[in-house]
């Protein structure tokens, strides 16, 4: 990517009239990319809250007293949910940075994580590489989080090890309004 930049600033240099514009790409920041996050994990605890209360309801109208079984669904409940808000947590992740680059919190702020040096999203291997590697980010205090300040592409620790860059979105076509006759 870097000798994509490298080139790019070279063609804008020497760019005379009727040379092609060079569009550079824009780096995404750390503000962005937290209120990103936190619309994200607004959206994944809204949908597992209401879902836990969902099954909380359901499960309420078999409760039958002094019933063994109930007994051990209630002890083995706490761990369920836990493991099912794991297993939701990375899909969501994980299926909207593979399908389109762009979680709806990525949407919101028109930013888009992409293959370095690439313009497709990322394979879902990839995607899943880096929610493990944000998560190892987040675990000494945010500290994996730091280089995003510093680096000439904004790239954070799980961006260099999943090898991700997070751009602004190009805005969606404007469409004309057609002449009027």
């Amino acid at each position: 990517m870097r000798e994509v930049d490298a080139r790019a600033q070279a063609a804008l240099r020497v760019r005379g009239p009727g040379r092609p514009r060079v569009k550079l790409p824009h780096y995404v920041g750390l503000a962005t990319r937290v209120v990103a996050f936190v619309i994200d994990a607004a959206i994944i605890n809204l949908v597992a809250a209401l879902t836990a209360g969902g099954v909380a309801l359901a499960v309420s109208i078999f409760d039958v007293q002094n019933s063994g079984l109930m007994d051990d669904v209630k002890q083995a409940a706490p761990w369920l949910a836990a493991a099912l808000f794991l297993v939701w947590s990375v899909s969501y992740f994980t299926a909207f940075w593979a399908g389109t680059g762009q979680t709806p919190g990525d949407r919101v702020m028109g930013i888009v994580v992409l293959r370095d040096g690439e313009t497709g999203p990322l394979r879902p291997a990839k995607a899943l590489v880096r929610f493990g590697a944000m998560v190892l980010s987040a675990i000494p205090l945010g500290a994996g989080f730091l280089p995003i300040l510093t680096d000439d592409r904004r790239r954070g620790l799980h961006d260099r090890i999943a090898g991700t860059v997070v751009v602004r979105a190009d805005p969606p076509p404007r469409r004309r309004a057609a002449p009027a006759r």
